[in-house]
């Protein structure tokens, strides 16, 4: 404030508030054209840009993507192990593989997609700052539900049977919700897609019984 005194001696303290705020945002990082946040990259793009320089070949005792024997002992230190050598450096690997622009998250999908590249099946991580939008019921519907409600497929409520519906709903939609979360006879937990949170759950749920109490089709 005592730095801002000269510039607005007079000036009320409102004033010298918006002066202060101005100050600060011609400072913060310059956003994209959209005024968001310019997204992180994928594991992929940041190997393809960076890490394969030298996981491509082994230069300089770099493990080489695709020598499975190589990644399988360092992947046994789990994901958290391998990105503090990578943000810190390990031998001849410099810090964030020589990229100080390189964010922690960014290290560790990069770190995913070569393990995945070399055997392995870790799932890259996503932005808990930013976590991704949740899906409509129809998107997951149409994305993965209808493979085996469709046609019934495994003994799976026909999207469209509405007497079938009607009594799986019996007990209560909640209960509904909880045995498909769980996982049933042949169907896996959430359907086979692990990344549904119990919210889309739920929408992916209501939409399918929904649909078909008041569009029933004949079996």
């Amino acid at each position: 404030m005592s730095q801002l005194a000269p510039i607005l001696p007079a000036a009320s303290r409102s004033a010298r508030m918006a002066l202060m705020l101005a100050l600060a945002c011609a400072a913060a990082p310059a956003l994209s054209d959209s005024g968001a946040v310019p997204p992180e990259r994928s594991g992929e793009q940041l190997v393809k840009q960076v890490c394969v320089q030298c996981h491509g070949t082994g230069a300089n005792g770099a493990p080489r993507i695709g020598d499975a024997a190589a990644w399988k002992s360092r992947a046994s230190q789990g994901l958290s192990g391998l990105t503090k050598h990578a943000i810190a450096g390990l031998r001849k690997m410099p810090p964030h593989g020589g990229k100080m622009d390189t964010s922690d998250l960014e290290l560790e999908r990069a770190i995913t997609y070569m393990v995945n590249q070399s055997g392995g099946h870790w799932t890259e991580p996503i932005d808990r700052a930013r976590p991704p939008k949740e899906r409509t019921g129809e998107q997951i519907v149409q994305a993965q539900c209808h493979k085996c409600h469709e046609k019934g497929v495994n003994g799976a409520p026909r999207i469209g049977d509405r007497k079938e519906w009607i009594r799986r709903a019996g007990p209560g939609l909640d209960s509904l919700v909880r045995s498909a979360i769980n996982g049933h006879g042949g169907m896996p937990a959430r359907g086979g897609m692990a990344n549904l949170t119990d919210a889309e759950m739920r929408a992916a749920i209501t939409y399918m019984f929904q649909t078909s109490v008041k569009h029933p089709t004949s079996p």
